[in-house]
């Protein structure tokens, strides 16, 4: 590989439904295999996979940044997160058990946690390989196997995790990687012998895919979109509150779900936050995502370019006012000329009712709006049909806490914003859609409950 902003890196095959079909029977003949071995065992070969992408951590990081755009810096923290979620789940898969309970007479009941059966995943494009290990680290764990489609924006790193699930000792076909689009994705949730779908991207492909998950009567998992509220109160510390902007709109080149795209700023310190933001925002490095002291590279692909410049333009249509950046970059690099790069944005003058606030832009593109009072900024917070996540910045604890459970947010974030532990669920509320990924919450969604009642004495009949 190297980097070829504007051209082809590679050509891969659809898969049709021959091809989704063989990789589901293959799933579920590895299946067979996976679920009956302990915890323990699969422990063992899930750290395995876990040292594998740790020892080859820039190797995978570089495959990352030129399936992706993103800067190697990035990519290298998406594969330590990485490596940390499959080194969690093998630490719970030896642990997952279910419960005893005492019954009169000397009687009693059990619970077993059992496996699915075959998953799908279904990836996003600002995450490749991050997302298909936070999807595969619980369902592994829990006993099941996987078939994962990658975006056909970024299918390559993707199938090296496969290769590296392989190294590790996993029953052949158990993770396998099917490539293509929607056709692609439509075979899979509608094949029979799928158990579950996850997936993440926008809400209306979401809305299909719980449709087509509804007819087969198969549970699913939907991470969607969001624009999120980023609150920062006059109290808080100035130099990480602006951090805290940067963080929660310019990573992955504004590309990440859960950015806090509407900052809301207390009136008193509107101006000096804004000019410090607009500052800082000017001095991010733009270019060769595999340059060390980059830190934005190129945006995913022509087409979501021209998008994300088209909100810029109906914003200013609509009296917001371009504070910095929103125009096309052009490296100085002859060889980078033809890269999707814009410059971050930051927007002033913005109200409420204006597109650019209502609608995820899904790009580096930052909303700045004042407010007066806390009541005032939770109601306006919450009204929106999203509810991934939500951030505060003050130095009063209290009024943190109390800000953060008035959020209608699945993951809220109090003085930071953009952190994902692997320990902690991450999921949306409304139409950010439901279930969660990472923490002991996941395994929820990768296994079943199944009740065992034990009578000791005689059947009291009533017959």
């Amino acid at each position: 590989f190297k980097t070829c902003p504007g051209r082809v890196l590679c050509k891969l095959p659809c898969s049709g439904e021959k091809e989704v079909d063989l990789a589901v029977r293959s799933a579920k003949a590895a299946f067979k295999i996976w679920s009956q071995m302990s915890g323990m065992e699969r422990c063992r070969v899930m750290l395995e996979a876990a040292r594998i992408i740790r020892e080859q951590r820039e190797e995978i990081a570089t495959m990352e940044t030129i399936n992706n755009g993103k800067s190697i810096f990035e990519a290298r923290v998406d594969i330590d997160i990485s490596w940390q979620c499959l080194e969690y789940y093998a630490g719970l898969a030896g642990s997952l058990a279910g419960e005893h309970v005492q019954l009169p007479g000397g009687s009693f009941g059990y619970t077993r946690r059992e496996p699915l059966g075959v998953c799908v995943g279904i990836g996003a494009w600002n995450y490749p390989f991050q997302i298909a290990c936070w999807k595969s680290g619980p369902a592994l764990a829990c006993g099941n196997a996987m078939v994962f489609k990658p975006s056909p924006f970024t299918p390559i790193s993707v199938v090296r995790l496969a290769e590296i699930f392989t190294e590790a000792g996993v029953p052949k076909g158990l993770f396998s990687v099917v490539q293509g689009g929607a056709a692609t994705g439509q075979f899979l949730c509608q094949h029979p012998d799928v158990a579950k779908i996850s997936f993440t991207g926008s809400v209306p492909t979401g809305m299909k895919i719980m449709e087509m998950a509804a007819k087969g009567i198969k549970p699913v998992t939907l991470e969607l979109g969001g624009k999120s509220p980023l609150i920062v109160f006059s109290d808080s510390d100035l130099d990480n509150a602006v951090k805290g902007a940067l963080m929660a709109n310019f990573l992955t080149q504004g590309q990440v779900c859960c950015n806090g795209t509407r900052v809301f700023v207390e009136r008193k310190i509107l101006d000096t936050f804004t000019k410090e933001v607009v500052k800082c925002t000017q001095k991010i490095k733009i270019g060769d995502p595999l340059l060390e002291d980059t830190r934005m590279g190129a945006l995913i692909n022509r087409p979501h370019l021209n998008r994300v410049q088209g909100f810029i333009k109906q914003a200013k249509e609509q009296g917001a006012e371009v504070l910095c950046g929103g125009d096309l970059y052009v490296p100085d690099d002859p060889k980078l000329k033809n890269g999707y790069y814009m410059r971050p944005c930051v927007l002033g003058n913005c109200k409420d009712d204006m597109t650019c606030v209502k609608e995820e832009i899904f790009g580096p593109v930052m909303a700045i709006l004042p407010f007066d009072t806390e009541e005032e900024v939770v109601e306006r917070a919450n009204a929106t049909k999203f509810g991934l996540a939500g951030g505060v910045f003050t130095r009063d604890i209290q009024k943190a806490h109390r800000v953060v459970a008035a959020l209608k947010a699945g993951m809220c974030f109090i003085n930071n914003y953009n952190v994902s532990p692997v320990e902690l669920p991450f999921g949306g509320y409304k139409s950010s859609g439901f279930g969660r990924e990472n923490g002991r919450a996941a395994i929820e969604y990768y296994s079943q409950l199944k009740t065992v009642c034990v009578e000791m004495g005689d059947v009291e009949s009533v017959f």
